[in-house]
């Protein structure tokens, strides 16, 4: 089951971990100025929950680190950083799986949302639970910062499951598709496992016995909630073009906590005017995007979930149910529960 990763250039993602690579290298001695030199990200903007980053300005960060002397052990302090929590609406639905096994098969269907720099599979493999990481980047890079890529991405991994259980959970065994590093005694002290070099793949095995356990922060509601929302922000972050797109995105990066149309401008760097100025010039307004959010949003619920029109329009930010079932109608032409029944196996 594989998930790529999106375009490389495209700058969709919060630069949560541009920030935790810069930390790990300011604590070297290494000033952000200098880890950010050629990036296109300002020191000011790295923790800017509004800025926008692309994959390719992360890997150049990582490029900087190597071409700077950064420490061996920079791409695993750098995983240890990036809890979940880190991840917003991705980390937290991991986090509230009902099992290990749904966590695993989510962590891929969902992994276009988390900065993906490499992309994974995962398998049941006998009496193993089996990560493995087929591609290379994206695009064409180094063996070095991919190899910087690998360790970050292992690293990580302990830290999510650590995450999800409260203790520490390490893999059984790692393996890597490249020749052992001079440094290599350090891998086996961040991931807590033997490590090989030298395997047709790059692979890091669990005890497949976790895939029945439950996670510390299971909630089924809250699962529900939260799948249904990346199942919105993968589906519905569509390809639209020039400002109507950016603001498109913006809304749908925490669906029911819709921002107005003066947050969203300052956060673009203009007044509202201008905003609707360039919505004008494009065919379209903030009321007809967010309405357009609201819409794709209501149908995922109510096509894939079980939640009554309540909870939906709560959901999705109406102050009264009544207003999200006219909203509805107006929407599909049907009511919430005709529009239930009609997707249901027998039924329309």
């Amino acid at each position: 089951m594989r998930h790529r990763p999106p375009t490389y250039n495209e700058r969709i993602y919060a630069p949560y971990k541009i920030a935790a690579l810069v930390e790990v290298l300011a604590e070297q001695g290494i000033p952000p100025r200098r880890s950010l030199q050629g990036t296109g990200v300002d020191e000011g903007g790295i923790y800017d929950a509004a800025a926008l980053t692309s994959i390719r300005q992360y890997v150049e960060v990582c490029g900087n680190a190597l071409a700077l002397g950064a420490d061996p052990a920079t791409p695993f302090l750098t995983g240890a950083r990036l809890h979940l929590s880190a991840y917003g609406m991705y980390g937290y639905a991991l986090m509230s799986c009902l099992q290990m096994r749904d966590y695993f098969l989510l962590g891929v269907k969902y992994h276009s949302l988390a900065t993906p720099t490499l992309a994974i599979e995962w398998t049941e493999r006998d009496d193993r639970a089996v990560w493995s990481f087929p591609d290379a980047l994206v695009c064409n890079e180094s063996p070095d910062i991919r190899r910087f890529l690998i360790e970050q991405q292992y690293m990580q991994h302990v830290t999510h499951l650590q995450d999800v259980f409260g203790r520490p959970r390490f893999p059984i065994r790692a393996y890597f598709s490249y020749a052992a590093p001079v440094y290599a005694e350090i891998y086996e002290r961040f991931l807590g496992c033997p490590c090989e070099f030298d395997h047709p793949q790059c692979e890091l095995h669990y005890d497949a016995a976790i895939l029945d356990q439950r996670p510390l922060l299971a909630h089924r509601l809250t699962a529900t909630v939260l799948q249904q929302t990346c199942e919105g922000l993968i589906s519905n972050a569509r390809t639209l073009s020039g400002m109507a797109g950016e603001v498109y995105r913006r809304l749908l990066r925490r669906p029911g906590e819709f921002p107005g149309m003066e947050t969203i401008a300052a956060q673009l760097g203009m007044t509202s005017r201008n905003l609707r100025r360039h919505l004008s010039a494009e065919g379209t307004s903030f009321s007809a995007i967010l309405d357009d959010v609201r819409s794709s949003l209501a149908v995922e619920y109510v096509r894939t979930t079980r939640m009554n029109g309540d909870d939906i329009a709560l959901l999705l930010g109406f102050s009264e149910s009544t207003n999200f079932r006219r909203a509805f109608k107006r929407w599909t032409g049907k009511t919430t529960r005709d529009y239930r029944r009609a997707g249901e196996p027998g039924q329309g």
